[in-house]
């Protein structure tokens, strides 16, 4: 039986309280739990948590069903990914070298069974959003990272938290505006899709966190533009299975 890839995006883990995220988790392993039956590999692409930061020695609190599954299916051979996203931007090496997910920073190229997939979250692309691709510099700044760690842990992650959640309501005021005003394809995501398609006119399938709504757009005959939606509200997915790209909902 060919093995299928599947996508998934967006999950916030620690929002809006931890009841409410364990609900949330416990839906996901039981996602993960039905996909790895033909999974050959997994895209997670990014914003896994709603924040997280690893200090030397201390990483958050909770998570453990979800990472227990997680290092559970990489171990029966399933290749897991994680794309970082703009809230889990200080991932580093534990969730690499103890769970076994390979960790990817920037966008990437993949081919499978002859289709070619551009691969990013999707925050800070395309032309515009100044602010945000400034404070996701300092962010990334491995000087301010150092600074960081200096925070007791306690004290740190609620200053990180309530940040995370400032975050989070100015990309649903964004996300708004773009559906009120202008379609996705007219966007600032769309714009950068299409300019990648310039110089790699081979690309079928660009595959986006992010924006949380799901939406698979066109860009050329040959071209379509995936924005996997979120498990916050929508709990949508895709996956490839060699042949043809379908967006689906988990219920």
């Amino acid at each position: 039986m060919k093995k299928k890839i599947y996508f998934a995006s967006d999950f916030h883990f620690g929002i809006p309280d931890r009841k409410g995220s364990l609900e949330r988790e416990n839906l996901f392993t039981g996602w993960l739990e039905t996909v790895r039956k033909d999974a050959s590999e997994i895209y997670l692409m990014g914003d896994l948590f709603d924040f997280w930061f690893e200090y030397k020695t201390v990483i958050p609190r909770g998570y453990v069903r979800l990472l227990g599954k997680l290092a559970e299916i990489a171990d029966t051979g399933v290749k897991i990914h994680l794309f970082i996203g703009n809230h889990d931007m200080w991932v580093f090496d534990y969730l690499n070298s103890e769970v076994h997910i390979e960790i990817h920073h920037d966008p990437e190229f993949k081919e499978f069974d002859g289709k070619i997939f551009y691969l990013a979250h999707g925050d800070g692309l395309g032309p515009g959003d100044y602010g945000y691709k400034f404070i996701k510099k300092v962010f990334q700044n491995r000087f301010n990272q150092w600074l960081f760690r200096w925070i007791h842990p306690d004290l740190g992650i609620r200053i990180a938290l309530f940040w995370s959640r400032q975050s989070r309501f100015a990309s649903l005021v964004k996300e708004e505006k773009i559906l009120n005003d202008k379609t996705l394809i007219e966007s600032r995501l769309s714009s950068h899709s299409k300019k990648i398609l310039e110089s790699n006119p081979e690309v079928d399938y660009f595959i986006y966190g992010h924006w949380h709504f799901p939406s698979d757009v066109p860009l050329s005959e040959k071209s379509r533009q995936i924005t996997l939606g979120d498990w916050l509200t929508h709990f949508t997915y895709g996956v490839f299975d060699g042949d043809r790209f379908q967006l689906l909902k988990y219920n």
